[in-house]
Order: structure tokens, then sequence, then C-alpha cells
């Protein structure tokens, strides 16, 4: 498990109300440089949307086991999943460079079909980029931060139990500081 940037931690369980912007595929396992496409492309749907329409208001609940998805009583949308999402086939969250009140995830839904080129981006991959609008860009922090202390748990039970396990990370840079890191790698190529 990799955890870059600060050592914050959130008290678990965390529950967070969202807005569901929807899923896409992922091309590659973890990294802001995979999620950037699948939000932008669901932000601009989202700002396409018939007058009158929302998106589904949701229960985004966080613990030490994964992500826990249910309606919330005010919803009236029907486009969204529900669900688990254990936090080992969570590979990746991250609060959105570009849209700050955005968090994501990639899921990994299917493990037996990762080849090394999907883990490199170059094949179709069994990855989803999931995204959601918080209330606040602090908020979608908070939220990151809930994620990568359940990676933190899950972690440390995983090495107790010495067992092998996938390779899991959440960036907790700001968002500032991704989009310098993002000109700094352009600047050097």
């Amino acid at each position: 498990m990799s955890i870059e940037g600060s050592q914050e931690t959130v008290r678990l369980p965390a529950t967070f109300g969202v807005k569901f912007l929807g899923k896409r595929e992922a091309r590659g396992l973890w990294g802001i440089k995979f999620t950037r496409k699948p939000v932008d492309d669901m932000v601009a749907l989202a700002k396409n949307l018939k007058p009158g329409t929302s998106l589904p208001h949701l229960h985004f609940k966080v613990d030490s086991a994964g992500v826990t998805i249910s309606e919330m009583p005010d919803n009236r949308s029907r486009d969204f999943e529900t669900g688990f999402y254990p936090v080992d086939i969570i590979s990746y969250g991250v609060q959105d460079v570009v849209y700050t009140r955005v968090f994501s995830m990639i899921v990994v839904r299917d493990t037996t079909a990762i080849s090394p080129s999907a883990l490199m981006g170059g094949t179709a991959a069994p990855f989803e980029c999931y995204a959601y609008v918080c209330d606040s860009r602090q908020s979608a922090r908070t939220l990151t931060i809930a994620l990568a202390t359940a990676f933190q748990e899950f972690s440390k039970t995983v090495k107790n139990q010495k067992t092998k396990h996938k390779r899991i990370a959440i960036d907790l840079r700001t968002p500032e500081q991704m989009a310098a890191d993002c000109e700094d790698q352009e600047t050097e190529a």
C-alpha cells in the first residue's frame, strides 16, 4: 500500500452525503492520470443534464472493511449503483485536481483479468472509475483521508495475516500540489 502526501487520519466509520456523477472505464490501476479523463467526461455529462434533473443523492460510508453506498431519503434520481465495495478491490482514491469537490476511486472488477499491459494502461482493463460530488472541497479531502485510513487499517490486517496483497494507493496531496507535480513532469519530458 502506498499513501502519497500526509499521514492524516479520520475516525472510521465516516459517512458523507455525496452526489453520484457516474462511472467510466479507467485505463489503469492507480494514479490521477487514470481518473482525470473519466472525471472530465462525467462532469461534462452532468453539466448537460436536462433542467430539473438532479444527480443521485447518496450516503458514502467508509469503514475499515470498505465503502458502502446507499440511497439518501431525499434522493429523486434512480440512475446509480448502491452496494458494498471491499477495500481490497479499491485500488485508488483521490480528490480531483480540477474539480476539487469531486472524489473519485478506481474499483477493480475482475482481478483475474489483470495483465501487465492493463496495469500500465495499455489495454482494456477491468478497472472502473467512480466519481462523486461532495458538499465542499474540504468534504472531498476528508473523504479521501477516510479512505486512506481504511487502506492503512487494511494494510495492518494483511501484514498480520502474512498473506500476499494487491497494491492500493491513495493520493493525499492537495489539488494544487498535484497540479504542480503534473506541470513539473511535463517540463521534464
